[in-house]
């Protein structure tokens, strides 16, 4: 899917670094991604991301897991809105 992988470690390094300034732009990256991937792909893409922000917060702590916990929850949301 293009620019999954991209997004992906780019999401892993803001939620390890768990700096609330990153929350726009963890949501510039899957906003990106959903512009770059075709529409057939959206939705599998955005489970992927999601699958892989709910791992990290069960193995995060403190801001670590907070940020994973507002990258999943603006997953969904764009998830409704496919």
């Amino acid at each position: 899917m293009p620019g999954l992988a991209d997004c992906l470690s780019f999401l892993r390094l803001l939620i390890a670094r768990g700096d609330p300034k990153g929350i726009p732009l963890a949501r510039g990256a899957i906003d990106d991604y959903l512009a770059m991937a075709p529409v057939s792909a959206r939705r599998r893409g955005l489970r992927v991301l999601q699958q892989d922000a709910l791992e990290l917060h069960v193995t995060s702590v403190g801001v670590q897991r907070s940020f994973a916990e507002t990258v999943d929850a603006y997953i969904e949301r764009k998830l409704a809105e496919e």
